[in-house]
């Protein structure tokens, strides 16, 4: 039975988390001192429980809690080193827990237990933030809160910050919590109630005396040039830099990416003041080690031409890597840890919005939440005084903190497809249904592109949120719907790396009965289609520069010539050599082309539901429910062939273990030996 005292912490986290005034997401942490029963003394021990290291408040459970013995913890203040020694303490907390399980302290535990409060909140919110980043915000603390609320200059998070606010809280009992210059805030309370209503009390005064004292135009006034675009045209000059800024962002190691063009951030690149706010960089820790010390800002006018913001792009990046280096080097010590890429996190573009990055899309789609954070904070600091960040010595000395670095080491290793995003072609059913869910599974963001829209978003949510499938509408044998496909996928995740061509049908004629328009509806969804997709598909690929792997779902039938197929094999064959023809141009671009050529997917494919079963069931002379044994029966291995033995060919050659291989058509069919390649 959970303990009254655990349970009213998770409810009162999950009530702070849920709303972005109060933190970030994965920001700050709660806690709260009770007693439990001692399963060894059988007496009671009095116990902190504490959010853990990398926990989300708003989602938080309790396995999300570090629970620790109050009284060891407390002793860690007798053999306490000294401020040059508090990372011991981190190892230390481990000889402080209580029971098995339970996440790991983080580094603010210190804080939570030392000071005598039962409850404490340490949050991040904008408006909290936005004074403690304020060039007069000891001041501003003051008139703001009097002295309900205390200001704690700038510490480094770590046990020494943990006595400092034990010690601020016992010298002011008339108190309810603290503004941490550069940082958060911190609150405590005797009960939970009381300690959320004392986070809340400070967030929502802070944000009343924001707008109350606040100037108008913060960011300056608007640049002529650098307004917004319309909605439709910036969305579509997104979609034509997102592959290049990529590709660039991936200089390092791959990324995936996420586009955000918000009020908030349009607002901000609008403003004279931005190119001077944004070098600044930002200032809370939870915000830079997710965004880097500062943007890659584009320095033209939304109204600039896609290819001069292409060319100013390549030349800012470069400069952007020679400038993260050289605050590398400036603030490295012979311990520090190796530097971990020179690409930006976040690239801003005047009128039409903000990119970011990250090792998958939820990293991606957080670190632009932290620079909308980091920029709320620019908007209130700026209104009632000047924003003023920590030092840049202090960003490095936490960014490239062994603590930090400890944690990314401890980070599973990602899967096969980690950072790979996947574009597959009628994947609402069937094989391609298949194919979606074993990239996903192995690591992929995938769109799920079908002619059916609502098909491909309802086959999407099976696979999970936005930040792993989206749906798409996709009518392969028109090109502007192609390249809009194309467009979604990108403004999703940054561009496209794996695409399957699979989107098919069927109908099974002989020659005398075939009609110009079965010839050509199949030659116009899968001859014309996988040649529209594949040229969209290169074209991104191309301008990413991260090469790329695009995949044919062909068939025995391009090989085999088998009765009453004349328009469905011939448009096969002519897929099969698409894959020899792209292969041989498109390898210069690292872009692999191979096939698969399936027979005999009876269970699961759409295309045998719709009638192409019943079909050839008719031509072979078999009960249409035995047509996928009688298949089986003539191939050498006896076996029938499911969506899954296709899928799995897919990843075969996508996963990394046939990175030499390209212009290859792989049989998936059970062994018919008439199709044998030769």
């Amino acid at each position: 039975m959970t303990n009254p005292v655990v349970s009213d912490l998770i409810a009162r986290s999950n009530r702070l988390g849920a709303d972005p005034r109060n933190t970030n997401y994965a920001g700050g942490n709660t806690s709260a001192k009770g007693s439990e029963t001692d399963p060894v003394t059988g007496r009671p021990v009095e116990l902190l429980w504490v959010k853990g290291s990398g926990g989300d408040l708003g989602t938080l459970t309790e396995t999300g809690l570090a629970v620790l013995r109050l009284d060891r913890l407390r002793s860690l203040v007798d053999v306490y080193p000294g401020v040059e020694r508090e990372d011991e303490m981190v190892a230390a907390f481990d000889f402080c827990l209580h029971g098995r399980g339970g996440a790991a302290p983080s580094i603010d535990t210190a804080m939570h237990g030392l000071v005598a409060a039962a409850h404490v909140d340490h949050l991040h919110p904008d408006s909290g933030i936005a004074l403690a980043t304020a060039a007069d915000g000891e001041q501003l603390t003051r008139e703001c809160f009097g002295d309900r609320v205390v200001w704690v200059p700038w510490r480094r998070p770590g046990f020494q910050l943990g006595l400092d606010i034990a010690e601020i809280a016992e010298k002011n009992p008339q108190a309810i919590g603290c503004i941490l210059g550069g940082h958060g805030i911190t609150a405590w309370g005797e009960t939970s109630e009381q300690c959320e209503a004392n986070s809340l009390e400070i967030i929502r005064t802070a944000e009343r005396f924001l707008a109350e004292r606040g100037k108008p135009e913060p960011f300056g006034p608007v640049l002529p040039g650098y307004e917004p675009l319309p909605e439709a045209q910036r969305r579509v000059k997104a979609a034509a830099l997102a592959p290049l800024i990529r590709g660039l962002a991936s200089t390092d190691k791959p990324q995936v990416g996420h586009f955000t063009d918000s009020d908030v951030v349009l607002d901000f690149l609008a403003g004279a003041e931005h190119p001077r706010l944004a070098a600044l960089g930002t200032s809370c820790p939870d915000h830079f080690l997710r965004t880097k010390v500062r943007p890659l800002v584009v320095d033209l006018p939304a109204t600039a031409p896609v290819e001069d913001v292409v060319a100013r792009l390549r030349t800012l990046h470069e400069e952007y890597r020679a400038e993260y280096a050289a605050y590398y080097q400036r603030h490295a010590t012979p311990d520090s840890p190796p530097m971990r890429g020179a690409d930006p996190a976040i690239v801003l573009v005047p009128g039409v919005g903000m990119f970011s990055f990250g090792a998958n899309k939820q990293t991606a789609r957080v670190a632009g939440e932290f620079y909308v954070n980091a920029i709320n904070v620019m908007r209130g600091a700026e209104s009632v005084s000047t924003y003023a960040p920590i030092d840049e010595s202090e960003k490095f000395r936490i960014e490239y903190w062994a603590l930090e670095e400890a944690k990314l080491q401890r980070m599973p290793k990602p899967k096969p497809l980690a950072t790979r995003v996947a574009l597959v072609t009628g994947a609402a059913s069937g094989i391609g249904k298949a194919i979606a869910h074993r990239l996903a599974a192995e690591g992929a963001c995938v769109v799920v592109a079908d002619l059916d829209l609502q098909k491909a978003i309802d086959a999407a949510a099976e696979i999970g949120n936005a930040d792993v499938a989206i749906g798409v509408a996709a009518d392969v044998s028109n090109g502007e719907a192609v390249a809009a496909a194309f467009r979604e996928a990108v403004l999703a995740y940054g561009g496209v790396d794996l695409v399957v061509n699979n989107a098919g049908l069927s109908i099974s004629k002989p020659l005398l009965e075939t009609t110009e328009a079965d010839w050509d509806l199949q030659h116009d969804v899968m001859a014309k289609g996988s040649f529209l997709v594949s040229r969209e598909a290169a074209r991104i690929m191309i301008e990413q520069g991260l090469g790329g792997d695009i995949v044919y779902i062909s068939s025995k039938n391009s090989l085999f010539a088998g009765p009453n197929n004349i328009a469905y094999g011939a448009t096969k064959a002519d897929q099969a050599h698409q894959v020899r023809l792209l292969a041989a141009e498109l390898g210069p671009h690292q872009i692999r082309v191979n096939g698969i050529n399936p027979d005999g997917v009876v269970r699961g494919s759409g295309i045998f539901a719709g009638g192409w079963g019943a079909s050839r069931a008719a031509v072979y002379g078999v009960p249409e429910e035995k047509l996928g044994e009688f298949y089986a029966q003539r191939t050498l291995l006896k076996r029938e062939v499911l969506p899954d033995h296709v899928a799995d060919a897919v990843f075969a050659l996508t996963g990394g273990d046939l990175t030499r291989t390209t212009g290859l058509h792989i049989p998936v069919d059970s062994g018919v030996a008439a199709a044998f390649l030769r």
